[in-house]
C-alpha cells in the first residue's frame, strides 16, 4: 500500500472513529491528519488536504481545541496560525476520556440526584422510580470512578 492511500485511509477510518467518542467526521478527520502530520499544519494546508471549506476547518479545529488535543503552534516569521496534535496517545485516551465525562457522566450524575427528590404522587410509583434511578445513579458513580483512576 502507498503512504498516500495508507494516510487518507487512516483519516477516513479515523474520522468515523470519531464519532462513537462524541466528536463529528471533519473534526476527526482534521485531527487524524495533525496527529500522522510531523510539522504542524495551517487551516489551509488542512482545507486542501481534506477538500473541505475554511468554515468547516476554523469550526472544527476551534472544537479540537475546546476538547484540549490539538493546541496553536507558532512558526517564527510566520503570521498564520499552525495547528498541532499532541502525539502521546494515552494522554490524547485521558483527555477524551475527561472531556466525555464532563459532557455526558456529570450531566447525568446531576439528573439522577435531582430526580431522587421527587415526592408527589403514587407511592409505589415514585418507590419504584427512585429504586431504579437510585440504581442507575449507583452504576454511573462506578463508570464515573472507573474514569477517574484511569485519568
Amino acid at each position: 500500500m502507498h503512504y498516500d492511500e495508507a494516510k487518507s485511509k487512516f483519516i477516513q477510518s479515523w474520522g468515523t472513529l470519531g464519532s462513537s467518542w462524541g466528536i463529528n467526521k471533519a473534526m476527526g478527520q482534521i485531527h487524524a491528519l495533525l496527529l500522522v502530520s510531523e510539522e504542524p499544519l495551517s487551516t489551509e494546508e488542512i482545507m486542501e488536504e481534506l477538500q473541505i471549506s475554511r468554515g468547516n476547518a476554523n469550526m472544527n479545529i476551534r472544537g479540537l481545541i475546546d476538547w484540549g488535543i490539538v493546541e496553536k503552534a507558532y512558526r517564527p516569521g510566520e503570521r498564520k496560525e499552525f495547528f498541532a496534535a499532541g502525539k502521546d496517545i494515552l494522554e490524547l485516551a485521558r483527555q477524551v476520556s475527561r472531556e466525555r465525562r464532563r459532557r455526558e457522566i456529570e450531566p447525568v450524575m446531576r439528573v439522577l440526584e435531582e430526580v431522587q427528590e421527587v415526592n408527589e404522587g403514587d407511592e409505589k410509583e415514585i418507590a419504584h422510580f427512585k429504586e431504579m434511578t437510585g440504581k442507575l445513579g449507583d452504576f454511573t458513580k462506578q463508570v464515573d470512578g472507573a474514569l477517574d483512576k484511569f485519568v
